[in-house]
């Protein structure tokens, strides 16, 4: 099969018809085999009534419910796994991405050679009070991640389907699969330039929290990619640091003291000093940073996935 396209979906159901026909019209322009998976992340309208009705009608149309909201990141696991295409490309069902887009996406994979191909909207149809919090998010991002994307949120993506297939996205990790893809060890990451639509039936589903969220998680996630099976170079480095640190002006205050005494010189009592709790508080934190580095390690050591390495080829 050439291609997959993932479409999770909340509160949809004006605009799955419009979607799945334009997806259809561009495959059979293009005459790839492909299948879409529509994943209803526990919709209150009538999405999946739509997605039966549609399947019923197109056999390439494969739909999963949730029970509940879990979250676009829990849709997107499920679909991954699914997904059987060569080449894996993800949009919004809110017709803002374009299915048009398509036949490049799968080119730049196939054809050159990218493991994964992220939308960038250069123009985007949102107001201002949107675009200067995506902006800032993903400068923040991109100094954090090291990949050069303008748009890491953009939900019009394409990939090798062993990428999908060695991500686990979780939480709200939908924003940072091309980081969790260049720590699997994909890293020929690009972005392509594509169309922004303005958004034709109902509202959007995202409000102005996922951008502190977005933050959070990226502090999550730059920690997990770079020290998620090393705790220890983090921790007990600060760790090490903190306590030498408190440990020198601990001596210096208690030598000075020591000095003052054999000299008979008039000097304050330590305990009326802050410098003495300035220490006293730095040796204590660092030990804890120490111990929480080696905790973590002990938890590292017995994880499932503690030896869960990327193999690409073998002979």
């Amino acid at each position: 099969m050439d291609i997959s396209v993932v479409v999770p979906l909340f509160n949809e159901e004006e605009s799955l018809p419009e979607l799945c026909s334009w997806i259809d019209k561009v495959m059979k322009e293009n005459d790839f085999s492909y299948e879409v998976l529509l994943i209803d992340d526990g919709s209150k309208d009538k999405s999946w009534e739509v997605i039966e009705e549609l399947s019923s009608a197109n056999s390439n149309l494969k739909g999963t419910k949730f029970r509940r909201n879990y979250g676009k990141s829990a849709a997107l696991n499920v679909a991954f796994a699914k997904a059987e295409g060569d080449v894996v490309i993800t949009m919004d069902a809110d017709l803002q991405d374009s299915p048009d887009e398509i036949p490049g996406l799968y080119s730049m994979i196939m054809k050159d050679g990218f493991d994964l191909v992220s939308g960038w909207k250069k123009k985007r149809h949102d107001p201002i009070t949107k675009t200067v919090p995506t902006k800032l998010f993903n400068w923040a991002a991109r100094r954090a991640s090291g990949i050069s994307l303008h748009d890491f949120n953009c939900g019009l993506k394409s990939y090798k389907n062993t990428v999908v297939k060695s991500v686990e996205v979780h939480g709200e990790m939908h924003r940072y699969i091309p980081v969790m893809a260049k720590w699997a060890g994909f890293s020929n990451i690009t972005e392509k330039v594509v169309m922004h639509q303005s958004r034709k039936y109902g509202v959007t589903k995202f409000g102005m929290e996922r951008f502190l969220n977005g933050f959070l998680d990226l502090m999550t996630i730059t920690f997990i990619s770079r020290f998620g099976k090393k705790p220890m170079h983090l921790f007990g480095v600060l760790g090490t640091l903190m306590f030498v640190l408190g440990f020198s002006i601990f001596a210096y205050v208690g030598g000075y003291k020591i000095y003052a005494m054999m000299n008979e010189i008039k000097a304050e009592n330590i305990a009326n000093m802050s410098s003495f709790y300035i220490a006293l508080t730095s040796m204590i934190i660092g030990v804890q940073l120490f111990l929480a580095g080696f905790i973590g390690e002990l938890i590292s050591r017995n994880s499932q996935d503690r030896n869960n390495y990327q193999v690409e080829k073998e002979i």
